[in-house]
């Protein structure tokens, strides 16, 4: 498990070069955690990788928790973008099913580099990570296309983050090698048949 993020949020980019040396970051950060796994990756070794000095990578992410829940909302920014519209004859409970389906064999292609995405997530706090809010966001703006749902209520805001929770176990589990794809597709299929179901009465 990576070390609880440091009490103080990273510097935002606010040039073109800025926030090109933040892409080279992550891309190096990347490809490392995707060949060593999380607790092999070492800060300078980012550095190195994205020729930037130590400082600079610690200026824009204090610590590996930030730089992995940032590369995290940056993925789900980036897959969110390249969802194609939902085919005509496509329910929305299925367009949902089918996005996280997608989002999971998208994270699947680099295990060792999503299992070190979701460890730091799951380490950060919301009040010194702010690309956590991201994650949070991004993923339930993206739902609620596939949704099709255009004002949405609490009630829908709080099934979809019921949904999001349970498909991270569900990915958890494939990293895990404890589902199998037929298993975890049966499971996530469920979750949307039963957490997406209409209730006009509560929306």
């Amino acid at each position: 498990m990576p070390r609880i993020a440091e009490a103080r949020a990273g510097a935002e980019p606010s040039s073109p070069r800025q926030r090109a040396r933040r892409q080279s970051i992550l891309r190096a950060a990347a490809d490392l955690a995707a060949e060593t796994g999380l607790e092999r990756v070492q800060m300078h070794e980012v550095a190195k990788g994205a020729g930037v000095a130590i400082g600079t990578l610690y200026r824009y992410f204090p610590s590996k928790t930030h730089l992995f829940t940032a590369l995290m909302a940056d993925q789900i920014e980036g897959f969110a973008a390249r969802v194609p519209q939902r085919p005509a004859g496509t329910s929305p409970k299925d367009a949902v099913f089918e996005t996280l389906g997608s989002a999971t064999r998208n994270l699947l292609r680099r295990p060792a580099l999503a299992t070190a995405m979701i460890q730091s997530a799951n380490a950060a706090r919301a009040s010194t990570v702010p690309d956590l809010a991201r994650i949070d966001s991004g993923f339930l703006d993206l739902l609620l296309r596939a949704w099709e749902v255009e004002q949405p209520t609490e009630h829908h805001v709080a099934r979809l983050r019921l949904l999001i929770l349970l498909w991270y176990g569900v990915l958890q589990s494939r990293l895990n090698e404890r589902l199998t794809p037929q298993e975890a597709d049966a499971d996530l299929r469920m979750a949307c048949h039963l957490l997406l179901a209409p209730a006009p009465e509560a929306d």
